[in-house]
């Protein structure tokens, strides 16, 4: 069953055609990787779909329904959440602090409950702190929860964008480069969290740049080049297509060794 479906879409700005009738579904439940070299037009992808930038052409579907030109916010309320190419923590904040800016959009007391700190405001806000510490928890972060986030390892802020990110209840959690900046002990961390998200029935789809990590936690590869797809498919029929080859893998000897 497909949960995401981006039909044709096609993004231009000024005279470049960033992406030309870009197609690809993401089935519910799986882990999809959208790779390709720098300036192939994989997050500007990412924006469409979350709502950032709005497609010339084409449409979005998440669940069957068109989600094209939706604000962020409510992208993020029908059950898409995501992370950054470059980190974007409040870094004065702490780390629970982080995560419960993320679980804002599922809080349902309005101003004056807030104002009068109402018994409902109060269960619902301590309902959120726990969820919350259960999600630091779940990247092995929960120590932290007091520490200023711009305190922590480079790593480990990586980590605290995707609990900020299940903070929200999403369906589909989308990854830009999750280990850029990464260490291999860091890295491989990253692959059992995002083993573990998917364990808890939410898809994921990434960009990244590692490809042993994209070849070792995908199912299912979507290349672009140019603004183009050029390649899909499971990542033993990506890495053998000429095109991507020639485009992104590389074609010395030896190659094909390190992934």
């Amino acid at each position: 069953m497909s949960l995401l479906e981006v039909c044709d879409i096609t993004k231009i700005f000024g005279g470049l055609v960033a992406l030309n009738e870009v197609d690809f579904t993401v089935e519910k439940g799986s882990i999809v990787g959208l790779i390709g070299p720098n300036g192939a037009g994989k997050t500007t992808v990412f924006n469409c779909i979350t709502g950032n930038y709005v497609p010339e052409s084409g449409d979005i579907l998440f669940r069957g329904k068109s989600i094209r030109g939706k604000k962020p916010h409510k992208v993020v309320e029908l059950g898409i959440a995501r992370t950054f190419q470059a980190i974007r923590l409040f870094g004065k904040l702490s780390v629970l602090e982080n995560v419960l800016a993320g679980r804002h959009c599922r809080l349902k007391s309005g101003l004056l409950s807030s104002l009068f700190h109402t018994p409902a405001q109060r269960r619902e806000e301590e309902a959120a702190v726990e969820r919350c510490l259960q999600e630091l928890h779940f990247v092995g972060l929960d120590r932290f929860w007091q520490e200023e986030a711009g305190s922590l390892a480079y790593g480990s802020q990586r980590l605290l964008e995707i609990a900020r990110a299940l903070a929200s209840d999403p369906e589909l959690l989308i990854l830009d480069e999750p280990a850029g900046g990464m260490n291999d002990q860091e890295t491989a961390s990253l692959v059992d969290v995002i083993a573990a998200i998917r364990e808890r029935g939410i898809t994921v789809l990434l960009i990244e740049h590692d490809m042993r990590l994209v070849m070792k936690i995908c199912e299912k590869l979507v290349v672009l080049e140019h603004g183009n797809v050029i390649a899909k498919g499971d990542p033993e029929t990506v890495k053998s297509n000429p095109d991507v080859i020639e485009a992104y893998l590389g074609t010395d000897d030896g190659d094909d060794e390190e992934y």
